[in-house]
């Protein structure tokens, strides 16, 4: 028997072996941890991919169900149909799709090119105590509410366009060939015109904060090289600053074109809600989101409810293409790049 409080050389061995043993257990305590918040950031990760999937497959779905009815009853017609008449229902998305597409184009003609210019000065001409009061007063543009936008339009832009612009330019386009379809009828104020310019001011702001972003990200030494071998301003934007960002470009422009096409509030307000396809501009029209919000609260009967929602649907249709058409254009680049 050993005395009370002595340790043997067993006992001393043993509790060396702990000692150095020790670190190893607590290493291999953080790696599970390591490797448990891994798997767990994983799964995280892939439940919000999942999720996405899901509900555009949910959105797809609902979409191509709820326009069964109307798609099986007008067929292929329900697309070139221009008529839109509840009370015998009998719909057509032509003049929707017609509307859209116009008002849509017109406010990118304007906003992509003023869009640019304006990042370009920004970027490259604008005085330093200049830049930020400007690019403040671009980012209030792209926060003020689409309804604003439309209230506006309606009681200010429209009657101005109205009295002013509309008459010019029927005056002036009036007897020319193909232009005189394009301006022909009375001056509303309303119409696709007015719509398109409201739509041009609310797409400017994405346009140009994108691009502006993107033009400052090129490297000064790209732009200096140009200097000195004589480049003017306009030389260098057009041959080292476009060429060098214009795969941000494109996003801009179809971020720009995303929202002019589903845009619904502003243009409800100034378009005129008309069920018809004209070659004039001028003319009142609708949109397909346009016509929804006026309707849809109002729609009664399945095939009614079910022409709208097809409406939806085909909007879906537009945008996936347009997003597609600039994917593959982004594609092309990166291998015209690489």
């Amino acid at each position: 028997m050993q005395p009370a409080g002595r340790q043997t050389v067993a006992d001393l061995a043993l509790q060396t072996d702990a000692i150095g043993t020790r670190p190893v257990t607590d290493r291999s305590r953080v790696l599970a941890k390591l490797r448990l918040s891994d798997i767990a950031f994983r799964s995280l990760t892939r439940a919000a991919a999942v999720l996405v999937l899901l509900l555009l497959s949910g959105v797809i779905v609902s979409l191509v169900l709820g326009s069964w009815p109307a798609l099986s009853k007008f067929g292929p017609g329900f697309l070139v149909s221009e008529r839109w008449n509840p009370v015998t229902e009998n719909f057509g998305a032509l003049a929707p799709v017609y509307g859209t597409l116009v008002t849509s184009f017109i406010a990118m003609l304007i906003a992509v090119p003023v869009g640019l210019m304006i990042a370009m000065f920004l970027t490259e001409l604008c005085p330093q105590f200049l830049r930020r009061p400007i690019g403040i007063a671009i980012e209030l543009l792209a926060g003020i509410p689409s309804i604003i936008y439309g209230i506006w339009g309606l009681f200010v832009f429209a009657p101005f366009l109205q009295d002013t612009l509309q008459p010019f330019l029927i005056n002036v386009f009036g007897n020319v060939p193909v232009l005189s379809a394009m301006f022909a009828g009375p001056p509303y104020g309303i119409g696709m015109l007015t719509a398109g310019l409201i739509l041009a001011i609310m797409v400017l702001p994405f346009v140009t904060s994108i691009s502006r972003d993107v033009f400052s990200a090129v490297p000064p030494v790209l732009k200096e090289a140009a200097y000195g071998l004589g480049c003017t301003t306009w030389e260098v934007a057009r041959n080292v600053v476009l060429p060098y960002t214009r795969v941000g470009v494109i996003g801009g422009v179809m971020l720009g074109l995303g929202r002019a096409l589903g845009e619904t509030m502003a243009v409800t307000f100034v378009i005129g809600n008309a069920h018809k396809v004209s070659a004039s501009i001028i003319a009142p029209g609708t949109t397909i989101s346009a016509t929804i919000a006026n309707e849809f609260t109002e729609a009664v009967g399945d095939i009614y409810t079910s022409s709208l929602i097809a409406l939806g649907l085909i909007l879906f249709v537009i945008t996936f293409i347009v997003l597609a058409f600039a994917r593959y254009l982004l594609l092309r680049i990166e291998r015209r790049i690489g």
